[in-house]
């Protein structure tokens, strides 16, 4: 995509989630971050409200709210609620403690305490992608994936839980369940507060349905449909056989960068053909790699790669960019980095890893103490 026009580079270094060897640094903030997930999700939820109080046709208006809110709500668990846990993003414990609160409190997940102690001690420990670590448990147990099952089951069977209204039900009640287990008295009074003062007032008012379709349709089956296609993308399996299973190498091999976009067509084919070419190409754009982009991969996901090279790193704001810099001065006692294009590649990378995996190193009976009420939990990072 280099060769198109040079003021759309750093739109599509945003996009595509990868910056240009050398390009300069943007210098994001992580109040930035929160500042435009915080926009995103009140703009959604505004957007929304019009187009339920004009009705009719203004009901449209419904799908792009939706799109908007699910898509700050997304950020403020990936990126922000996820650094907080790291106490990364002021480094000051109290602080990002206390935005950690708010977030849990407002999204419902897993409570904060909880999902900081689970995060650091079992997916970026020794335990990474094994039995302990959540995300292999959720593969196994909440989507019923194992080794030796092909590429097309595993996505048939993902696809059928997506749709299904047994298996979002159980997500919610486990991420009711996860936030009040452990929880500390200000998540559940801020909680109690929010939640309760719009309960009560939409049904003084008879407006319950709109609190239903403007909030909770992105809040429940939306998240947790862009909650489950990122569990899917985050982590490939170990290869069989494999005796060493700590240093750079190993960890490195298990976490990739998820690039979005197509190259352009070429331009040394017929006029016919590339008219089709760019047809194809926009369409790609448009209805496949923007929503992966803006629903599922938002914010620092696409390089997810270089948060499990350095989860401690200060220039976490500009991920695009450090990652890149990272490259560019030969990513120093690491192996090269690597990189999958593409929402849907990417997902198949990761079922291909779990198809080859060692059977009895993940054998699902070794798991009967695990609760399948609380793996929902571990659907994020």
């Amino acid at each position: 995509m280099t060769r198109l026009p040079k003021a759309l580079q750093y739109p599509l270094t945003l996009f595509t989630g990868k910056a240009l060897p050398g390009q300069a640094s943007l210098d994001w903030t992580p109040t930035l971050h929160l500042a435009t997930a915080l926009a995103s999700t009140v703009a959604g939820v505004l957007l929304a409200t019009l187009g339920y109080a004009l009705g009719g046709g203004w009901l449209l208006f419904l799908l792009p709210g939706w799109a908007v809110t699910l898509h700050g709500m997304r950020n403020l668990r990936m990126m922000i609620y996820h650094q907080c846990s790291h106490r990364n993003m002021y480094q000051q414990r109290k602080l990002d403690r206390f935005i950690g609160h708010g977030i849990s409190s407002l999204l419902i997940i897993q409570n904060f305490q909880r999902y900081s102690r689970e995060h650091v001690k079992d997916h970026h420990a020794a335990g990474h992608m094994t039995l302990k670590d959540p995300t292999v448990q959720a593969f196994l147990v909440s989507l019923e994936l194992h080794p030796g099952m092909t590429r097309r089951q595993m996505w048939r069977r993902v696809l059928g839980k997506l749709i299904s209204p047994r298996f979002h039900f159980a997500f919610a009640v486990s991420r009711v369940r996860s936030f009040r287990s452990e929880s500390a008295r200000s998540e559940k009074v801020s909680a109690t507060v929010l939640y309760g003062t719009a309960i009560a007032a939409t049904a003084l008012t008879g407006t319950w349905p709109a609190l239903l379709l403007i909030w909770f349709v992105p809040l429940i089956p939306l998240f947790q449909v862009s909650n489950t296609l990122r569990l899917c993308v985050k982590h490939s399996f170990p290869e069989p056989g494999v005796e060493v299973r700590h240093g750079r190498e190993y960890f490195s091999s298990l976490t990739n960068a998820i690039f979005i976009g197509d190259p352009i067509p070429s331009v040394e084919t017929s006029i016919g053909r590339r008219t089709a070419a760019w047809l194809r190409w926009t369409l790609r754009l448009v209805f496949l790699h923007a929503p992966s982009r803006y629903l599922v991969l938002t914010g620092d996901t696409v390089v997810h790669d270089y948060h499990h090279r350095y989860p401690a790193a200060r220039n976490w704001a500009n991920y695009i960019f450090a990652r890149q810099q990272d490259i560019d001065t030969g990513h120093q006692g690491w192996p090269p980095y690597h990189e999958v294009w593409g929402l849907v590649p990417a997902i198949s990378h990761v079922f291909d890893s779990l198809s080859r995996a060692d059977v009895q190193e993940y054998d699902i009976n070794r798991l009967k103490a695990v609760s399948k009420r609380e793996l929902f939990a571990a659907f994020d990072d």
